[in-house]
């Protein structure tokens, strides 16, 4: 399954946006530079009371489809 590692920096209220539905897709930007978006409600399972920081995996289908985001140690 393909994936892209990524760092993720969003504040509780940039989070809050995101879970209310004001916000349907993150934009982010992968560890090597290229641009990825994905759905909102991805957050949801790691969302944090101070946001969501850190680095993740983002697996895809190889049509380019989401699949499912987790948190990578350290």
């Amino acid at each position: 399954m393909p994936s892209v590692d990524i760092v993720l920096e969003l504040s509780a209220q940039a989070c809050l946006a995101h879970y209310r539905g004001a916000v349907q897709v993150v934009h982010a930007r992968s560890v090597d530079g290229r641009r990825v978006a994905f759905p909102a409600r991805a957050l949801r399972h790691i969302v944090t009371p101070d946001g969501v920081h850190g680095r993740y995996r983002l697996f895809y289908t190889p049509e380019g489809r989401f699949q499912s985001l987790v948190a990578l140690p350290g």
